[in-house]
């Protein structure tokens, strides 16, 4: 088609992906059961889906930045190239190989060709399938590793040496090994595999409750560069890591904590990390962070408790730790730069019966409807979702809604929203539809009880009527 027309290659390849969207859309709109190839390769065969009153299965439309921009479809290992535009894995590579150095999306040249995993997006395609009864894609099986064979005797020597001096008694030929072994680590993907390989991380992780805090610092960030690798993250969890990281978080210096909080966030990406990590005790510490920490070591912090609370047995951890008064503050303060993490973390734990009660208690409905007025589309949908929760079964919030105009930023939501934005100002608009309908009943009812009671009145209070004329 493209030598037909004498086109732009990467043009033509942006208009069929267009295409192919809008043709999945409306088969997904129109017909959801439809037993379409298509619609095999967006959503697992073993996911549930929705279910509808009438018993038929519904299959959820796949949110658009959840999608590969080259496939289409529900991305398992979405990475992020140069330009900041993310793709499933597996095809951007395809699209290297075939010697493209440009970004298929936005068309710019790359300036690098490395693909850096965006684990805040597959963490949010995780919490979309469970919410809607879908099970999460799987990734693609881990490449094999790279073996240290491609290193020179040299490097390996190196390596070696260092390690050496981990293990040595010299309280300054450990700080320095550590803060080398750091720096090659944050160098390159080969470096983190042969450091590995070498047997780096379990001495490193004896050095994290060590009492000289650069030592434990260059250790704790070492560890952060290792776990950057697929394969280093569950040889750091297996190593015995945990307790010493949630130690750096409690009583290292601020750099230490930031990378500390950085390295749990990383360690989660895998779900079985989030259930450990939670039970090590690390969620208070990082709630603290959250609260006392510098810019960075807030937004470490709260990018560690939204993976954590992912699963659903953290929240109740992370609310009794106090985190709902912090976030509520962080909110309020649009300066500080919070407000996005803040909401986003609020509108996971608005599903749970205690985040529900905290945040109410917090008298936060005058700060969502301010967002939903205000905000960014991103902040206004977390708002509407927090509110959802609210709301429901509770007319107490729904009357302070209504009170405060929400009802006319909500209509805006709906048309002119993100797509879970829209879903969210509508479930929130039906509901204060139908109490605004049941209070418009209780009232006539109550009119019309008053009107029969007085009319009864008037009627035992008049005298007879022969009682009348004999006066």
């Amino acid at each position: 088609m493209v030598a037909a027309t004498g086109g732009d290659p990467e043009e033509s390849i942006e208009k069929m992906s267009m295409l192919l969207k809008k043709i999945k859309d409306f088969v997904q709109t129109e017909n959801p059961n439809i037993d379409s190839p298509l619609m095999e390769n967006s959503i697992p065969s073993s996911s549930n889906g929705i279910v509808s009153s009438e018993g038929i299965q519904k299959t959820p439309v796949i949110p658009d930045n959840f999608r590969c921009p080259i496939s289409l479809e529900l991305m398992k290992d979405p990475v992020i190239v140069s330009t900041g535009q993310t793709y499933e894995r597996s095809c951007i590579e395809k699209w290297l190989k075939a010697g493209h150095d440009t970004c298929p999306k936005t068309r710019q040249a790359l300036t690098s060709t490395v693909l850096t995993p965006n684990y805040v997006l597959r963490s949010l395609i995780a919490l979309w399938c469970e919410a809607n009864g879908i099970e999460p894609p799987k990734r693609p099986g881990s490449q094999p590793s790279k073996t240290t064979s491609g290193f020179s005797l040299a490097e390996r020597t190196k390596i070696e040496a260092l390690l050496h001096k981990l293990t040595a008694g010299n309280l300054e030929d450990q700080r320095s090994a550590a803060g080398e072994i750091r720096l090659l680590a944050k160098r390159n993907a080969d470096n983190r595999v042969a450091i590995a390989e070498a047997g780096a991380i379990p001495l490193l992780v004896q050095l994290l409750t060590t009492p000289d805090s650069r030592t434990q610092e260059h250790a704790v960030t070492a560890l952060l560069n290792l776990s950057i690798c697929e394969d280093n993250k569950g040889s750091i969890v297996s190593s015995g890591a945990v307790p010493g990281i949630v130690h750096v978080l409690k009583k290292g210096s601020m750099e230490a904590r930031e990378n500390a909080a950085a390295t749990l966030f990383s360690l989660s990406v895998i779900d079985q990390n989030k259930v450990s990590i939670g039970a090590s005790g690390a969620i208070p510490p990082l709630v603290t962070l959250l609260s006392e920490g510098t810019q960075r070591g807030k937004k470490d912090a709260a990018t560690a408790l939204f993976n954590l609370c992912i699963y659903q047995g953290n929240k109740g951890k992370t609310i009794r730790a106090g985190v709902v008064p912090t976030l509520m503050r962080l909110l309020t303060e649009p300066q500080g730069g919070m407000v996005d993490e803040a909401l986003a973390i609020l509108a996971i734990l608005a599903s749970h019966p205690e985040g529900k009660a905290a945040i109410g208690a917090a008298e936060a409905v005058p700060v969502l409807v301010d967002v939903i007025q205000n905000g960014s589309p991103r902040n206004k949908e977390n708002a509407a979702a927090v509110l959802v929760h609210l709301c429901a079964g509770d007319q107490h919030y729904l009357v302070e809604c209504q009170e405060l105009g929400v009802m006319g930023p909500l209509l805006d939501l709906a048309a002119n929203g993100t797509e879970r934005g829209k879903r969210k100002a509508a479930q929130l608009l039906e509901r204060m539809n139908r109490f605004v309908e049941t209070q418009k009943q209780a009232q006539e009812q109550a009119y019309t009880r008053v009107q029969t009671e007085t009319e009864t009145q008037d009627q035992t209070s008049q005298p007879p009527l022969s009682d009348a004329v004999n006066i």
